[in-house]
């Protein structure tokens, strides 16, 4: 597992993405049997997702880099036990939340929760703001950053698993269904999160609608 490092994963090229299920269950099986260039083309096959989807989440790249290492080092040792009754992207994903979730939980317990540099994404969220221009106009640049930084409070406000469901609905663009899935629970009730999750942050937002 050592092999399998951030900066190789990062200049693998966009081609290697272009595997289809047949060939992604081969490497799998392969894997599974000890193969480790066959882990390391799986990994090649996910990262920039897995990677992306981790960021958003903790908000720090140094923190996404020690969770991308971890949640594939839980991949490695976990392949075994993958029976092929779900995407293989959904497994891994459901592992990667697993793992952010603890690490949402252990900085909320230390009472570490920092707001990150304001991310773009977050200034687009609200379509109330899309009219807005950030490079109009001064009052404009600093209502946009003023807004970034009150909704990443808000997020470090909702506890670990709304804050997931959200990040993962909103910035991601999984389905609930999909969402669903990776926390092993039905969609109805990833629905029920998510709303809640809505409620309070509009709420904490309200100011700036």
């Amino acid at each position: 597992m050592n092999g399998v490092c951030l900066e190789t994963a990062r200049t693998v090229p966009a081609s290697k993405a272009d595997v289809g299920l047949a060939e992604e269950r081969a490497l799998i099986r392969r894997a599974q049997q000890g193969d480790m260039p066959a882990f390391e083309e799986l990994v090649r096959l996910h990262d920039k997702n897995v990677l992306r989807l981790v960021v958003q989440i903790v908000g720090s790249d140094e923190d996404a880099r020690d969770l991308y290492q971890e949640a594939f080092l839980k991949v490695y040792r976990s392949l075994g036990r993958f029976r092929f009754e779900s995407r293989f992207s959904t497994w891994v994903y459901r592992i990667v939340t697993n793992v952010c979730l603890d690490h949402l939980r252990r900085r909320r317990a230390n009472l570490e929760v920092q707001a990150p540099e304001p991310r773009e994404a977050d200034i687009e969220f609200f379509e109330s703001q899309a009219e807005a221009r950030p490079h109009s106009n001064p009052e404009q640049v600093l209502r946009s950053r003023q807004l970034a930084r009150q909704i990443e409070r808000a997020l470090g406000r909702l506890n670990p698993r709304e804050r997931m469901v959200f990040e993962l609905k909103h910035y991601q663009g999984l389905k609930l269904r999909a969402i669903g899935e990776m926390f092993g629970t039905s969609e109805e009730t990833v629905k029920n999160c998510l709303f809640r999750a809505t409620q309070k942050l509009r709420a904490q937002l309200a100011e700036f609608a």
